[in-house]
């Protein structure tokens, strides 16, 4: 960390040097203290401040919801109702209608593998049991791993209320188990569009908003779960915001393969959906990190920095005096000083001299 904070005052003061044209006041023989006469009094001047001074690194992002992921058709058909892009869907809804037939969403994490009927058993029947259990369906039915008699009876009543042939079964193209409610981000089957099994109809996301941002591979520690950030939104609102963990980058559209150079992070904003109510889902937003931060030191323009001579080297400042009558001198005084974080046009300095409210000599810009 010193010699990376080496490297950057060099840099500042090469900077300096190059914008006041050599102008930088060097310390005779690299000694503080030494004086010089009004003819060697710098161009311009500046005072040491206590401040508060933050390295930061602002890109581009992109507000979206959280875990993206497609949605197949399970049988051959024709949409006859298209998903509602930008709907948020619950258990016992529908996410769109094949053959004039609802396809609708209940909640598990066992995806739809087979028809379900009555003797079979598993891991689906049971979170099949727990919708129509919540949904209403099946006063007496025991939510258990086995498709009896109540199960099939429970069925009935709710392909009743869908206006469905009552066969006491589900077939594959009846329902999409997703985990809890989703978004729908996109429809990706029009109204009248013949679609085949394994064909995407809709893609769907989570209803928690995210703003997904690329980081450079060394950028690696602003990628960590519980980073803070500021997100400016598309409509140019601020929220604090966390980054939750990295995510796969998206295929782009043309098919070509993902950039591996770069790490996506993924974002969430502190206020949740309220944060980002009227906000333009997919528009371009920007993601504000914060590398490092020093409150409440003493700094000064990086320009006010100067490189000492000698043997023992080091950085000074000049210190202006005097002058406070017509009759009275200003002098020049170089000091030694520590220098520390560099963030906006200002560096942190420290030493026994140092004090807040210090005229210092400053390089002409």
């Amino acid at each position: 960390m010193k010699r990376r904070t080496a490297l950057l005052v060099a840099g500042a003061v090469a900077v300096a040097a190059g914008a006041g044209g050599g102008a930088l006041f060097l310390g005779g023989r690299g000694d503080a203290g030494a004086s010089a006469a009004t003819a060697g009094l710098p161009p311009a001047t500046a005072t040491v401040v206590r401040t508060d001074l933050v390295r930061s690194r602002t890109v581009d992002g992109k507000l979206d919801f959280a875990q993206r992921r497609p949605v197949t058709a399970a049988v051959e058909g024709t949409v006859t109702v298209a998903a509602a892009e930008g709907r948020t869907v619950t258990a016992g809804q529908a996410l769109y209608e094949l053959n004039d037939k609802p396809v609708t969403l209940l909640y598990g994490p066992v995806p739809m593998f087979r028809e379900m009927k009555p003797g079979d058993s598993g891991s689906d029947v049971l979170q099949l049991e727990r919708n129509l259990r919540d949904l209403g369906y099946g006063r007496k039915l025991y939510v258990d791993t086995h498709y009896d008699r109540s199960t099939e009876a429970a069925v009935k009543q709710w392909q009743k209320s869908l206006n469905r042939t009552l066969t006491g079964r589900v077939g594959r193209g009846d329902v999409v188990f997703q985990p809890r409610e989703v978004k729908v981000v996109s429809a990706d089957a029009a109204l009248a569009a013949q679609v085949a099994p394994d064909t995407t109809v809709l893609t769907v996301a989570s209803t928690r908003p995210v703003v997904r941002a690329q980081l450079d591979q060394g950028d690696g520690a602003l990628a960590a779960r519980g980073t803070k950030v500021e997100v400016t939104l598309p409509s140019g609102r601020k929220s604090a915001a966390e980054v939750v963990g990295t995510v796969r980058p998206e295929e782009p559209a043309d098919g070509e393969a993902a950039a591996r150079d770069g790490i996506t992070v993924e974002v969430v904003l502190d206020g949740g959906a309220r944060a980002v109510a009227g906000e333009d889902a997919g528009a371009p937003a920007s993601v504000t990190f914060v590398s490092e931060a020093r409150e409440g030191v003493l700094a000064v323009p990086v320009e006010a920095v100067l490189a000492l001579r000698g043997e023992n080297g080091g950085y000074g400042l000049q210190v202006v005096g005097g002058g406070r009558t017509e009759s009275e001198t200003e002098t020049v005084r170089t000091i030694r000083v520590e220098t520390g974080m560099v963030a906006d046009g200002r560096i942190e300095v420290s030493g026994p001299d140092v004090r807040e409210g210090l005229k210092v000599g400053v390089a002409k810009s």
